[in-house]
């Protein structure tokens, strides 16, 4: 098998734009990818389950998996933890696979000083209004947070030049499509 133009992928947009949807097809459609999954403090969503998309653990296991330096990079995101573990990215790695995660502008800014042949992609929603219609729905209600999540996203798409791609997600099959091309011009 040859190796891999790239070994790293970092997709990052605010909560709500897309990430985890474009993550979580690529992987299925390409076998050279491989999505990490990130230990979390944050309560599980209905249709989410142990291991998909996260590991939920208590702020207790966090912080002792944090003291054993299991961890990666790991940040707070709108009052949670999250953390990357390193053994998955080492596991890719040896089985020459491309890791690819869909982490927060925090983390994006951590993977890329830490591994600095990484590329990067940002996934920006259409408009913030379209952002806030997007989380009500996939939520099922209005979160007590998402004023909090507006105005943090306002903030990390500022961050969206320093990305070396950028895909405005404003029809989710067109912007994957575009998606979907740079991440195989990535990889051959």
């Amino acid at each position: 098998m040859a190796q891999l133009k790239t070994k790293m992928i970092i997709v990052a947009a605010p909560s709500g734009a897309g990430k985890s949807s474009f993550v979580e097809r690529i992987c299925a459609e390409e076998p050279r990818l491989r999505d990490t999954v990130t230990f979390t403090t944050r309560e599980m969503r209905a249709g989410e389950s142990p291991g998909k998309p996260y590991h939920f653990v208590s702020t207790t296991e966090f912080e002792v998996l944090l003291a054993k330096n299991f961890f990666v990079e790991w940040a707070r995101v709108h009052d949670n933890l999250y953390g990357t573990p390193l053994e998955q990215l080492e596991q890719a790695w040896s089985e020459n696979q491309c890791i690819i995660m869909d982490v927060d502008v925090q983390g994006a800014e951590t993977f890329r000083r830490k591994y600095p042949e990484s590329k990067s992609i940002f996934i920006l929603p259409p408009s913030i209004d379209e952002l806030r219609r997007r989380v009500i729905k996939r939520d099922g209600k209005v979160p007590a947070d998402l004023e909090v999540r507006m105005t943090n996203a306002e903030k990390e798409i500022q961050f969206a030049d320093k990305f070396d791609f950028q895909i405005v997600n404003d029809d989710f099959h067109t912007s994957y499509a575009k998606f979907k091309k740079i991440v195989e011009e990535l990889l051959t």
